[in-house]
């Protein structure tokens, strides 16, 4: 467990940023399935205020990338303060985090994971850690200015990635109308893909880590 908080019991600890959704043993309601894409529009028009783009909630592949980009609006401030000073101050790091896992709730209730409707505070089923850097210590202070390059490769893959988790979304949403349940290795998949760009996001937009993301669903 980080400083950051407390998070799922599933979830790995490999990586600095992570990312668990619990599975709907119970089921889901075929009636909040059928309707969600009108449900999620209020949450989604407030995440979009809150992280700048209200279409980073529809994309499996981008939208912890883009809440990332966008988160507070700091990304500007992180680079400048691990440039000159060496320095990620606490708070910065606790409206990103919070910010985050904000995102990801929608994020998974948009992506029909769960039912609850998405709490802009409690954890509910979505579990998001992100660990607290020594600045000083652990991040190299010229990295970031070149990170944006060396993402490439992972934004690539992501599109990729991306498209093939909205047409996943579109048949779990038939499944649970005909079934009331998430094909599990569908759900498997689309958590992988938000678990991939929130630990993009991590590595070049929110700067906490320069351990380079692997190429992983996992």
């Amino acid at each position: 467990m980080s400083d950051a908080g407390s998070t799922g019991g599933s979830m790995e600890h490999s990586y600095p940023a992570r990312l668990d959704v619990d599975y709907p043993e119970a089921g889901l309601s075929r009636a909040k399935t059928f309707f969600r894409i009108i449900l999620v529009i209020p949450i989604a028009i407030l995440a979009g205020l809150v992280s700048g783009s209200i279409a980073s909630n529809w994309n499996p592949g981008q939208a912890n990338v883009a809440a990332a980009v966008t988160a507070g609006g700091l990304f500007g401030p992180s680079l400048l303060m691990l440039l000159f000073r060496r320095k990620y101050p606490r708070w910065w790091f606790d409206w990103n985090l919070e910010l985050m896992r904000f995102t990801a709730r929608v994020n998974a209730y948009a992506s029909l994971m769960r039912d609850e409707y998405p709490s802009t505070d409690e954890e509910q089923a979505v579990h998001l850690d992100l660990d607290y850097p020594d600045a000083s210590r652990d991040l190299n202070r010229w990295l970031p200015l070149v990170k944006w390059l060396l993402a490439i490769p992972h934004y690539i893959v992501l599109a990729v990635l991306a498209v093939a988790a909205i047409i996943c979304v579109v048949l779990a949403w038939i499944a649970i109308i005909f079934t009331g349940r998430y094909p599990r290795e569908l759900f498997t998949f689309v958590l992988g893909v938000h678990r991939w760009g929130l630990r993009v996001g991590a590595y070049m937009w929110l700067l906490i880590t320069d351990r380079y993301p692997p190429f992983s669903l996992r």
